[in-house]
């Protein structure tokens, strides 16, 4: 959850059933709800990351991920799938003319 999210006050409900009161309430849990889900902006001094994953698989656009001790972020026109290797093999070319 951000840090910086003004958490609404949610007041003691009344004695008796106040459809005013339940309007506040949802307003108030509605605002808290989107202000959770902006990812807002942030500006970090000091940042841990454990458990990170290897690839950018099946991550959104701006997930950090890593290889090896690096890091990476996930961009939408760059692809780092898991397990791609290649091997190459060189050789000698005899060419005969007749």
């Amino acid at each position: 959850m951000p840090t910086n999210v003004n958490v609404p006050y949610f007041a003691d409900p009344p004695q008796n059933y106040d459809r005013s009161y339940l309007s506040q309430i949802t307003r108030a849990f509605s605002l808290f709800a989107q202000q959770v889900q902006n990812p807002g902006e942030g500006r970090n001094t000091y940042t841990v990351y454990t458990n990170l994953q290897q690839n950018d698989y099946g991550l959104e656009v701006g997930t950090v991920y890593r290889q090896g001790n690096v890091l990476y972020i996930t961009l939408l026109d760059t692809a780092a799938p898991a397990g791609v290797s290649a091997t190459a093999l060189t050789g000698t070319v005899t060419v005969v003319i007749t």
